[in-house]
């Protein structure tokens, strides 16, 4: 048990600092085609730390693990959404621009909706199982890669002033995102091997583990991102990079898992995908309810109540 826990912490440093690595090259590419700070956490700083959700989920598949595979995204995004921006709130209330209340926030409760649609068409159709078929994985990377292509051909804002920062070689942001990667791939492996065989070994089951150790692990780059973004007074970045990384996770995650190996939902419960629509309803609601188009104190604070109550609930009923 003490190894495991060992190579567990291994991995997960891995993890880390492999997305830490990526994030960092690919966002200073990024900078170098005028990407804006939202387009950037929205899109390249979302995917690089959703890189180690995705190693997890597709290792999880590969195996045939949907309980790991769909835990994990599932209880990443709550853990993203719910204490992520909760705790980022309570450092630096984050303005919510009209782009974001038009475009990106409902975009992210309708790859939630859509992810409940196609996960439970037995129970609320009478269509097939519960679970993720391989046309589904098809239809929600269709729907991610017109996403992206949207997001990207956003372009650079009117007006946006230039990046300051000093552009990095191109050399060192190409050789930090293939460090990355490896990290994040070896990382990811030693993770869910020993989370998994924790587990096991304390009669826990995969979905809690996943849903708990694995989804808290794996958005430690966006909680280091977030609260390093909120230190800075970079709130949009901050908000970009959790959207992004949720729409990543449902999107890019599951329908690349879906598409390795389908996936059953018979281990998720409709507790735990309420909580996931309620995080990303939540999200919206703030644009209106206290300070109007902002995320603050009193909305982190709303967020974090939720996440307490269902990690509880999740304990109860082990």
């Amino acid at each position: 048990m003490s190894v495991q826990i060992l190579l567990l912490l291994v991995g997960l440093a891995l993890v880390v600092f492999g997305a830490d690595y990526l994030v960092e090259g690919a966002s200073a590419v990024a900078r170098r085609f005028g990407l804006s700070e939202f387009v950037i956490g929205l899109t390249i700083v979302g995917m690089g730390t959703s890189a180690p959700e995705m190693v997890v989920s597709f290792i999880g598949a590969f195996e045939g693990n949907a309980d790991i595979s769909v835990g994990n995204v599932i209880g990443s995004n709550i853990f993203n959404t719910l204490l992520i921006l909760g705790l980022t709130a309570l450092i630096l209330p984050m303005a919510i621009t009209p782009e974001n209340r038009r475009k990106d926030i409902p975009m992210n409760i309708f790859t939630v909706a859509l992810l409940v649609l196609l996960g439970f068409k037995s129970s609320l159709f009478g269509i097939g199982a519960d679970g993720l078929s391989r046309w589904d994985g098809g239809i929600l990377l269709l729907v991610f890669a017109l996403y992206i292509w949207q997001a990207f051909s956003a372009g650079k804002p009117e007006g946006q002033k230039a990046d300051d920062t000093p552009p990095m070689k191109i050399w060192l942001a190409l050789l930090m995102i293939l460090g990355g990667l490896a990290g994040l791939v070896f990382g990811g492996k030693l993770f869910v091997d020993s989370a998994t065989g924790i587990a096991r070994a304390l009669g826990v089951s995969d979905k809690f583990i996943a849903i708990t150790i694995l989804a808290g692990g794996t958005s430690m780059p966006e909680l280091a991102t977030c609260v390093a973004a909120a230190v800075k007074k970079k709130g949009q970045l901050a908000l970009g990079n959790i959207i992004g990384s949720n729409i990543f996770n449902v999107l890019l995650i599951l329908g690349g898992s879906a598409l390795i190996h389908p996936l059953s939902f018979v281990g998720i419960s409709m507790v735990d995908l309420g909580v996931l629509l309620l995080s990303a309803v939540v999200l919206l609601t703030a644009c209106f309810v206290g300070k109007k188009n902002m995320l603050d104190r009193t909305d982190g604070v709303l967020f974090l109540l939720i996440w307490v109550a269902y990690m509880a609930w999740l304990i109860v009923n082990l």
